[in-house]
């Protein structure tokens, strides 16, 4: 009687087995979430540089070169989300807004865009070195962190060595912890940091030929 029961409760066992396993095999996978960086163009400057500038690579740090929303956990700990990204690379994203942003505020006679290998006066670079929500210490997202510098380096004269930089770094609060809460945080940051960009540009003083 007792090997019957062993035997029988052994067999019930499988069956549930099989029939979580098969529950999980028709389960309908998460599906992504996708955003652009499409942050608000500054308005036009009040002094316009009379020279031309070509927008180069806006290069991204590693941890944050990916397509999926990065999370800072901890001191140095992150986590990436694999159904929450980028639609579009974020190097690709701040070339294109960056851009945008000194043709919109008319900062200079001519911008050039990265795809293009036209020459021009000037040529502004940058790096991203912050780009993630900060998780670190209730466990959920409660902020935006953004960290950029730019670099304005002369084509008079074979210069490589940038002839201004300046870093802009912001955090936005995020109202609700939710990946579109974060993506318009970072929109948000990224709109700021834009504006305050076209503005330093508008009164630097460029090398001449």
């Amino acid at each position: 009687m007792t090997d019957r029961l062993l035997r029988m409760s052994t067999l019930a066992l499988l069956a549930g087995a099989l029939a979580l396993g098969g529950c999980s095999l028709t389960r309908e996978s998460p599906v992504k979430q996708t955003f652009l960086l499409e942050p608000a163009m500054p308005p036009a400057v009040a002094k316009a540089q009379s020279a031309s500038v070509r927008v180069a690579a806006v290069n991204v740090a590693a941890p944050y070169r990916g397509r999926s929303f990065v999370y800072r956990v901890g001191d140095l700990r992150y986590e990436t989300d694999y159904y929450v990204e980028f639609l579009v690379s974020p190097a690709a994203m701040f070339a294109e807004q960056t851009t945008r942003a000194l043709e919109a505020a008319h900062v200079f006679t001519r911008v050039v865009p990265p795809s293009s290998g036209a020459d021009a006066d000037v040529t502004l670079e940058g790096f991203v070195s912050a780009l993630y929500a900060d998780a670190k210490d209730g466990g959920t997202p409660v902020g935006a962190e953004l960290a950029v510098t730019y670099y304005l380096t002369s084509s008079f004269g074979g210069a490589s060595t940038p002839s201004w930089s300046k870093e802009y770094r912001r955090h936005v609060d995020l109202p609700k912890q939710t990946p579109a809460a974060y993506a318009a945080a970072l929109n948000s940051a990224f709109g700021d940091v834009l504006g305050e960009l076209t503005r330093d540009l508008s009164g630097v003083s460029l090398p001449k030929p």
